[in-house]
């Protein structure tokens, strides 16, 4: 059954038993929905588009071609990953398009969050466009959006590009099997289809990508201060034993600067912001505890080995009243 809203009495995906029900409707239905067409999927390796992938494997095979879309504002050697994990060990038909160039000169000098969200969402269509025309019989736009992302957006807190920024003249029909779920219930769906652990609970990562974590109009050195400070929490948090028991943590890398001193010199660069926070649905969140040592070091690590950052703040905001993206 394909549902246009989250019905009052659906019941909450809680079970193995409730995710296999859940995934043999969606089975059927995307087979109603799609019939002998193509279908293209935007896979950004993610949980959300991971198990629609999946789930479209199983339902239409290899009449579903995966498009990994690499805009510049993924997270250091994602795309690599990407292409290692669906194209090479799961056999996935998958296109690899670098777009970074594209999508940052449209990007250059727009400072406000929706405006950068709907020209990434834009973007992403356009791409998808494009490489639809090099195939024949492709009708359907697969799409890893879920219920959260809905409710925001109609609550106006803000747009999503799977929500909110499809544009008008849009000629696919969209595929959106896990858009009345909350991200726990998603997981459980893709721990019943089989996907591997590492990605069921890889973290949630927006579509904007570093995108929404660049606050203000991206620059490529001050992206790429996000990218590498993202990185170097990312392997602190494995090394210290904690990468599983914090449900999301990265940087962020706000547009004003500050003095400091460096090797005796006055310093005038940007501030590097943690955020580490606990969630189930991403509806709520608290702030992670971190051990007060380990942020020292975090803190060492950033301004010593990132250029342009020279101060390092660590956000303890639950959601509300804070979001868990800064944009």
């Amino acid at each position: 059954m394909i549902y246009d809203r989250r019905p009052d009495d659906f019941e909450r995906i809680t079970t193995r038993e409730l995710a296999d029900k859940f995934i043999d409707e969606q089975i059927e239905a995307i087979k109603e929905q799609v019939g002998d067409k193509k279908v293209l999927l935007a896979l950004s390796g993610g949980v959300d588009s991971s198990v629609v992938a999946a789930l479209l494997i199983k339902a239409i095979g290899d009449q579903l071609t995966c498009v990994h879309v690499n805009h510049g504002l993924l997270r250091k050697g994602e795309p690599e990953q990407v292409i290692e994990v669906f194209g090479n060990e799961l056999g996935a038909n998958l296109v690899y398009v670098d777009a970074t160039d594209r999508f940052l000169d449209k990007l250059a000098d727009v400072e406000g969050p929706e405006a950068k969200r709907m020209i990434i969402g834009n973007e992403f269509i356009e791409v998808f466009a494009e490489e639809a025309r090099k195939l024949e019989g492709v009708e359907f736009l697969a799409q890893g959006t879920i219920w959260p992302d809905i409710l925001e957006s109609e609550e106006g807190i803000k747009a999503h590009h799977n929500a909110g920024g499809l544009p008008e003249d849009l000629k696919f029909e969209l595929v959106e099997p896990v858009k009345i779920l909350f991200k726990d219930e998603v997981r459980q769906v893709g721990l019943a289809l089989g996907l591997p652990d590492t990605m069921v609970f890889r973290q949630p990562f927006p579509g904007p990508g570093l995108g929404v974590r660049c606050p203000g109009a991206i620059t490529r050195d001050r992206l790429e201060a996000v990218r590498e400070s993202d990185a170097i929490l990312r392997e602190e948090f494995a090394k210290d034993g904690i990468d599983n028991d914090v449900w999301q943590f990265f940087t962020v890398v706000p547009d004003f600067k500050s003095t400091g001193i460096r090797d005796g010199k006055r310093t005038f660069e940007w501030p590097c912001i943690i955020r580490a926070v606990n969630s189930i649905d991403a509806m709520t969140a608290e702030p992670a505890e971190l051990d007060w040592t380990f942020v020292q070091h975090l803190t060492e690590r950033i301004t010593s080995e990132v250029p342009g950052i020279n101060r390092v703040l660590w956000d303890i905001t639950p959601k509300p009243t804070g979001t868990i993206e800064y944009e």
